[in-house]
């Protein structure tokens, strides 16, 4: 049986060819399950936005922001995302890219404490 293909939206499917540094880097250090074993998506569509990663099993959302972010959108989408049961964590570039392990020990944190959360 050949494997079943998730669909992703065009906007989706642009953002994960042409990825900035800070997320190509992220993405490396938290992808196939690298963090205590929780699987970690990239740029995953959850209607009306598409998440830049996204932690199902935790509910858990990271964004990273650049200097293209807009504050008042962006608090739109967190009370969106948030209202749906997720948690959103915001870094900006820069810390990934200069900061990457202590971005982890944050991350590592909210998942552990989100999921002590759900028993």
């Amino acid at each position: 049986m050949p494997p079943v293909r998730r669909q992703i939206s065009p906007h989706a499917s642009r953002l994960r060819h042409d990825p900035t540094e800070a997320e190509e880097r992220f993405w490396q250090a938290v992808r196939n399950r690298q963090i205590d074993g929780f699987k970690f998506r990239f740029q995953h569509s959850l209607l009306p936005f598409v998440a830049d990663f996204a932690c199902l099993e935790a509910m858990l959302i990271v964004e990273l922001d650049g200097g293209q972010h807009d504050e008042k959108r962006d608090a739109a989408r967190t009370a969106f995302l948030e209202a749906q049961g997720f948690e959103v964590l915001r870094f900006w570039n820069n810390d990934v890219l200069g900061n990457l392990a202590g971005v982890i020990d944050v991350l590592r944190d909210a998942l552990i404490r989100r999921m002590a959360e759900k028993k």
